[in-house]
């Protein structure tokens, strides 16, 4: 017998499985830069775009999960270090969405370059602080 499915683990799975997405396929594409460049020019923007198809609508995932995930606790019967790490996972989510958007429609090396170190490290730090909220 296994344990029974909630509502509860169906949200934080669905969140897992977007952050899944969204940060490993950021990881992922990094990792695979180099070698895209070898084959093509052009390879390394056509495999993001083709990457963005999939990551945009997991980071809209999050943010929904991420809405369910608040509601479901009562952020004022927390304590203050509970609602400083959450106010900064959420710093960082945006963080990780605006830079990772400069990123998507940047003309210049230099913004393509911060943009994506920038929504990486974001990514990251958000990813960080929420298992910090979970295991608590």
């Amino acid at each position: 017998m296994v344990l029974s499915p909630s509502l509860s683990t169906i949200r934080i799975f669905l969140h897992v499985l977007a952050a899944t997405v969204w940060v490993g396929g950021q990881i992922t594409l990094a990792g695979l830069l180099g070698g895209l460049r070898a084959l093509h020019p052009d390879a390394p923007r056509s495999m993001a775009r083709a990457y963005n198809r999939i990551a945009w609508p997991a980071f809209a995932l999050l943010f929904a999960t991420g809405i369910w995930n608040v509601a479901a606790v009562k952020v004022a019967d927390t304590s203050t270090a509970y609602q400083i790490t959450l106010a900064l996972k959420l710093v960082m989510v945006a963080v990780a969405g605006v830079a990772s958007a400069v990123h998507v429609v940047s003309k210049s090396k230099a913004a393509l370059a911060i943009g994506g170190a920038l929504g990486l490290l974001g990514s990251l730090a958000a990813t960080f602080l929420g298992v910090l909220l979970h295991v608590r």
